[in-house]
């Protein structure tokens, strides 16, 4: 439960329809499972402990009665145990039946949550037998203890801030205003659902969508526990299909026809601090539900979940072709509009061969086709220098002229060399002085251009290098439209093999695949043996270690403890601990100290949740400390 990681179950136990002892014996070997595997709540389907298809039976004493001691055992059974438990049980309450999801902490029954819609159609008759739930909560005598009996009933972990657990029954989570939307709304964070949904061809399609849903629409945990192999097959079938889904994502979903308990973890500080960024999440004014408390230890939670790698990268590829050509047509847009507004005649682009200015000329190009416009208005500046490698110089070459662009060479070696006398600098000295000259020069060159051809200058730099401050203030910082702005490096990479797969031109996918296969670097150092000499990530560390950082970072609010456990799950077949650990901190510390450089950031299109624009979704004070984040970092043991 540390660091907000709740571990949960949903259950389906073998049954047999009224019989009520053997029910009772699978539902407590249920909970022994789900205790084994360090679950601190578990869900049972709708009517277990009796059955859900008992039909007529339900309005025998005889089983009625079995069915409560059952419940009572089940609940002495948890006594002890680190749980809370949720079953579905018929229960007689002033002469009236009512189906009742019962919860259990501690060897005590704690609370009796009523179905509020009773399904009454098609294959369903529960008005037949049950009666609806009362329409606010009360508190009844329960075994001669008082218990809070009706729908929403909140229950709240003492031992964890906002672990608060709300229950509804199947058919509830199907109508129009399900009753867990005035619970999330009251701050249940988790949302428990004990149900016995049948199975018909496209049922689960539209039960997985629905569930998923209602946890996005709730920015909730979601736990649905459907009842399985076991109930009558006289007219139905049920397929235990358990589902277990966070903020609109399905983080587990059991095999259907077959009775099993699937487990994962759900992170409740994440929806908490969903619900505090989202302004339309709106909680209620006077809370009116009853809360009542429940009891876990506070523990180290066991991961089973994962994490994707790449969280700006879709895994399939399909979904990334989409979003790869989505993206482009963003960032193109953007452009479109700024160079129509300014009735610019002309965009410059400083093209080096590497990734980002590859993508930022075909970004320009595409802008340009939308347009209309000749892009042979396109000026593609190559601007060699002490680092420059004749691959990446060929590839800039090549790939200009491909594209349609008219290539411009300014050697800027002299310049920079005159520039360094000017300053007294040592061109022999290879500091940040020696590499930032180069950068500004750069700049000063394309704006000159831009002024020369009345165009304007597109950026190049992407999110991943504004996030660590990897650019030259005032030199590639700079530009009068950034169109990767908001593009991390790892997804650079794909927009433009995307590209690449797209073109039909054989000599620009040559070129594009080799500007792929090139290295990250600046070239602002001198090459050895005619390669590059000068690698970022070398430098500044892995970028996928950088990218998954900056999204837990700004997408959830992580604390740096937490990042580092799930990205050592995440790459522990790739990094030491050690080493992912040390480019936390580098990439903490440079995320604050470099805050100036976003403070004043060129316009440029967003593409994505997340985003570092300053006019947007990050505003941050250029001074403000790091030191609150490394404290964090120093409860790491490694």
């Amino acid at each position: 439960m540390k660091q907000g990681f709740v571990k949960v179950a949903a259950a389906t136990p073998d049954i047999k329809v009224a019989d009520v002892a053997y029910n009772m014996s699978q539902i407590c070997a249920g909970i022994d499972d789900a205790i084994d595997n360090q679950a601190k709540i578990v869900v049972f389907p709708e009517l277990c402990i009796t059955g859900y298809t008992c039909s007529d039976l339900f309005t025998q004493d005889a089983l009625l009665s079995q069915a409560k001691e059952a419940l009572l055992q089940i609940a002495r059974y948890t006594g002890g145990k680190d749980i809370l438990v949720f079953v579905g049980v018929p229960l007689m309450v002033n002469g009236e039946l009512y189906n009742v999801a019962a919860a259990l902490n501690n060897g005590a029954v704690i609370g009796l949550t009523t179905k509020t819609f009773l399904p009454n159609y098609g294959e369903f008759y529960e008005m037949r037998q049950f009666r609806p739930g009362p329409k606010k909560p009360r508190e009844i005598l329960f075994e001669e203890d008082k218990v809070w009996f009706g729908p929403q009933l909140l229950f709240r972990a003492m031992t964890m801030e906002n672990l608060i657990v709300s229950a509804e029954i199947c058919e509830d989570v199907w109508s129009p205003v399900p009753p867990s939307i005035q619970a999330a709304t009251e701050g249940a964070t988790i949302i428990v659902n004990c149900s016995a949904s049948d199975e018909t061809i496209g049922k689960d399609t539209y039960r997985r969508e629905l569930i998923a849903g209602q946890s996005a629409r709730l920015i909730a945990g979601y736990v649905y526990a459907n009842a399985g192999e076991g109930e009558s097959t006289t007219d139905l079938v049920f397929g235990g299909h358990n589902i277990i889904a966070e903020n609109g994502t399905i983080l587990k979903e059991a095999r259907r026809f077959k009775n099993e308990i699937i487990y994962t973890e759900i992170d409740v500080k994440r929806l908490v601090g969903e619900r505090r960024k989202n302004t339309t999440f709106q909680t209620a004014d006077e809370p009116v539900l009853p809360v009542i408390p429940f009891y876990v230890q506070m523990e180290e939670t066991y991961l089973t979940r994962t994490f994707p790698s790449k969280p700006f990268v879709p895994r399939n590829e399909r979904t990334r072709a989409k979003r790869c050509e989505e993206i482009l047509t963003i960032q193109a847009m953007g452009l479109k509009k700024r160079l129509a507004h300014t009735h610019a005649k002309s965009a410059v682009v400083g093209i080096s061969g590497g990734l980002d200015s590859t993508l930022a000329l075909i970004v320009t190009a595409k802008a340009f086709d939308m347009l209309g416009l000749d892009k042979k208005k396109i000026i593609a500046v190559t601007m060699p220098c002490f680092g420059t490698t004749d691959r990446t110089y060929q590839n800039a070459c090549r790939m200009s002229k491909q594209l349609g662009a008219t290539l411009r060479e300014v050697p800027i070696a002299e310049a920079v060399k005159i520039h360094f006398r000017d300053i007294g600098h040592d061109p022999d000295v290879h500091d940040v002085t020696y590499e930032n000259s180069q950068a500004r020069e750069r700049t000063q060159v394309l704006m000159d251009i831009a002024n020369q051809e009345g165009g304007m200058v597109i950026g190049t730099g992407d999110m991943s290098e504004l996030a660590l401050g990897w650019a030259t203030y005032n030199g590639d910082h700079m530009s009068m439209y950034g169109v990767n702005a908001s593009v991390p490096k790892t997804l650079v990479r794909h927009l433009v093999k995307y590209a690449a797969d797209q073109t039909e031109d054989a000599s620009l996918m040559k070129v594009l695949y080799d500007v792929l296969d090139t290295p990250v670097s600046p070239e602002l150092l001198p090459p050895k043996d005619g390669k590059i000499a000068q690698k970022t990530e070398d430098l500044v560390g892995p970028y996928e270690l950088h990218d998954f950082f900056l999204y837990y970072v700004l997408r959830f609010g992580y604390e740096p403890s937490k990042i580092f456990k799930i990205a050592k799950r995440t790459f522990a077949d790739e990094y030491d601990e050690v080493i992912i650990l040390k480019w936390l901190e580098t990439f903490f510390r440079r995320f604050f100290t470099q805050q100036f450089k976003r403070s004043c950031l060129p316009d440029g299109p967003k593409i994505g949740t997340v985003a570092l624009s300053p006019r947007g979704d990050w505003r941050m004070p250029s001074d403000a400390c790091v030191a609150v984040w490394l404290k964090d970092l120093e409860k790491i043991t490694l």
